[in-house]
């Protein structure tokens, strides 16, 4: 290491490294990541990675559970930005899920590749955490008190709206809607698409918008 690469203290160098790994996965994806070039970014040995997080993966880990950390946050705040309304609130989650897809891709990407990860309590504390947002979302859409009360169909709804905004997501982050978006590119077909995609499947799942406004004991006949 060069005499003039920075001091670091423990937690700083732990979060130089995580800093440094999310920039490589911005640029060169998983595929591209290697514990020696983190270490050139954050201007210390190549070993420093290694006696932090034990290897690749146990950094990589790391990164990922910051990742769910984050897109709970951003779901809760999509949510809180919605208002009131349940299903609004809902659609508010699906619109920054996709955009934290789009500004984090490679982060994305790894918090889902399962096979260069380790089994880590916090990893899986924070993958929790965020997919509980969507469920305690559609309690509420559902009227019901608690994610407790939620049956067959309500867990079917979860499934639906995850998959909805998780495979747009990963279409987006690959290119694929190319021979949609025309000549504004990338932003401007998600900023159109997104939230009357989102508004037709929550429709299909709750029912016509008026309908939230019916007693609750005649919507779950």
């Amino acid at each position: 290491m060069s005499d003039l690469s920075p001091p670091y203290h423990h937690g700083a160098l732990r979060q130089a490294l995580v800093q440094a790994t999310e920039s490589l996965l911005a640029e060169r994806g998983a595929e591209g990541f290697s514990l020696r070039e983190v270490a050139r970014r954050a201007g210390v040995s190549p070993a420093a990675p290694a006696h932090h997080f034990g290897d690749a993966a146990g950094l990589l880990t790391a990164v990922a559970s910051a990742g769910f950390e984050a897109l709970t946050q951003a779901l809760q705040a999509g949510a809180a930005a919605a208002g009131d309304d349940p299903r609004a609130a809902l659609r508010g989650q699906g619109l920054a899920y996709v955009h934290f897809a789009l500004q984090h891709p490679g982060r994305f990407r790894l918090m889902f590749r399962q096979g260069q990860l380790h089994a880590d309590a916090a990893l899986e504390q924070h993958a929790q955490a965020a997919f509980g947002v969507l469920a305690q979302g559609v309690q509420r859409a559902f009227g019901l008190d608690s994610t407790g009360q939620m049956r067959e169909r309500h867990w079917n709804a979860v499934t639906a709206l995850w998959s909805l905004v998780h495979g747009f997501a990963h279409l987006a982050i690959a290119d694929k809607f190319a021979p949609l978006q025309g000549d504004a590119g990338l932003d401007a077909f998600v900023q159109r698409s997104l939230g009357p995609i989102l508004d037709a499947t929550l429709q299909g799942v709750f029912g016509p918008a008026d309908a939230a406004k019916r007693p609750l004991r005649r919507r779950l006949l």
